[in-house]
């Protein structure tokens, strides 16, 4: 066991853990610590504007209270948590517990995970060091843009988030997650031109401004001219960012017990799931891997909330790699420990990471080389759910749709809202390319680890034309 805990005046995050499940009266504790600081940097017309850090914690509070119809839990989390403000959390969630109903998820605490060697150590940080190569290069590419007459603007952000977790059954689990963005639209001086650019990466060392501004300078000469087209169905190729929209969105509504009930897309007509079903013809792969190079996340489960796809009692079961979508065959979906003995389906949790594999090897650009006529789309925008039995979606195109005719950029076209279903559009895929890591422009703020191929899809549903640039 870990040592206790006397005195109220420590506030280190693993302290803070052991603290509470020390003050803990009910049948079971668990104990969520966040330590996170972020960096960031802003710009505007080739121009620094703002740039910072930031510093919080976080401490979630999970009471468990056994009866005699079942178990109860009770939740509560609160920011900028001190030693001596613990008292009141821990008790706020057994009274929660005890106030509540029998928890339809009620599990026993996962036990038997060895300890994180470094649950003891200071939490990681980030700091403007982050942006110590990155922020030169911005500025010559500020420059670059400037003589040549476009206006960058653009965020790029970095943040370090120390997770603890400590349960009254013994589980002490850390990880420590880098997540960093960077976001880079150019623009002609009147406003008419727009592009976009994203990267997801850890630590900005793998992040080259000057790359990312030549690409948006491509595009932007490309707008110059400008061709109007109508709605329709076109062969469309979706570049990384754009799949990722997409299909997180998916895993997002990909839970089995849904999908047993008969609510999703997911749903076997005359009862049941989904799950064996060919979905696609190409070879496509869809899976989630904690330790996925360049995509790390979390190893085990960690969760504030209970619900379909996610249960307070399962905190702290280990992941590993799970195979959503293998050769085009729907292997798995998301279940917790309840919800998986609920369909009769592997438990197979959610994890912070989304990898599509095609098998191709042809970039976006070498695509586009080898298309007769189509669209070629920057990124999506503005995406909604329109129908969950179908998982039809609905959204617009934005900062450039272009017009590719026998290999070659032609120009650049109006915007479009279009109605498509991931589930829908990954049966009708013709050719996905090489999977690279990216940054999902619509999920950015909730989700940044993916991994996406571009695709070409023979008959994307452009249903009415959009005037947004």
């Amino acid at each position: 066991m870990s040592p206790r805990i006397t005195t109220r005046s420590t506030n280190r995050p693993h302290e803070i853990v052991e603290r509470a499940l020390e003050l803990s009266r009910a049948d079971g504790c668990v104990v969520l610590a966040g330590e996170e600081s972020t960096a960031n940097l802003r710009w505007a017309r080739n121009a620094l504007t703002t740039n910072g850090v930031t510093r919080g914690r976080s401490v979630t509070v999970i009471a468990t209270v056994d009866g005699a119809e079942g178990t109860a839990s009770g939740v509560v989390s609160r920011s900028a948590v001190t030693a001596d403000e613990l008292e009141p959390l821990v008790r706020a969630a057994e009274a929660a517990a005890r106030e509540a109903g029998p928890a339809e998820d009620a599990q026993p605490l996962v036990t038997g995970v060895p300890h994180s060697p470094h649950f003891t150590d200071a939490p990681a940080e980030t700091s403007p060091a982050v942006f110590d190569v990155f922020a030169p290069a911005l500025g010559e590419s500020f420059a670059r843009a400037r003589a040549e007459g476009r206006e960058l603007y653009g965020f790029a952000r970095h943040e370090m988030v120390s997770h603890y977790l400590g349960t009254s059954a013994g589980l002490r689990l850390r990880h420590d997650q880098p997540t960093g963005a960077l976001e880079l639209n150019a623009k002609s001086p009147d406003g008419t031109r727009s592009a976009w650019a994203g990267r997801a990466t850890r630590d900005f060392t793998d992040v080259d401004p000057a790359e990312l501004d030549a690409e948006l300078a491509r595009r932007l000469a490309w707008a110059a001219r400008r061709i109007e087209l109508p709605a329709g169905r076109y062969e469309t190729l979706l570049p990384p960012t754009a799949v990722a929209d997409l299909l997180v969105y998916q895993q997002w509504s990909a839970g089995a017990r849904d999908a047993a009930e008969g609510r999703t897309v997911f749903s076997r007509a005359g009862g049941g799931t989904r799950v064996g079903e060919k979905l696609c013809e190409l070879p496509l792969s869809l899976r989630s891997d904690p330790a996925a190079p360049g995509l790390e996340c979390a190893p085990f489960v960690l969760t504030a909330s209970s619900g379909d796809d996610a249960s307070v009692f399962d905190n702290g079961l280990p992941l590993g790699t799970t195979e959503w979508i293998r050769d085009g065959v729907l292997e798995r979906l998301v279940t917790t420990r309840h919800s998986a003995g609920l369909t009769d389906l592997p438990v197979a949790p959610n994890t912070d990471n989304l990898v599509l594999d095609g098998g191709g090897t042809r970039s976006l650009e070498e695509m586009a080389a080898a298309t007769e006529r189509g669209l070629l789309l920057t990124s999506l925008w503005y995406i909604r759910e329109v129908d969950p039995a179908t998982l039809l979606l609905t959204g617009l195109t934005r900062d450039g749709v272009y017009l590719v005719e026998k290999g070659e950029v032609v120009g650049e076209v109006n915007n479009f809202r279009f109605n498509e279903s991931p589930v829908s559009l990954l049966s009708r895929v013709t050719e996905a390319g090489r999977t690279e890591r990216t940054l999902p422009r619509e999920w950015g703020d909730y989700f940044t680890r993916a991994a996406m191929p571009p695709v070409r899809v023979p008959d994307f549903n452009m249903s009415s034309v959009s005037q947004g640039v």
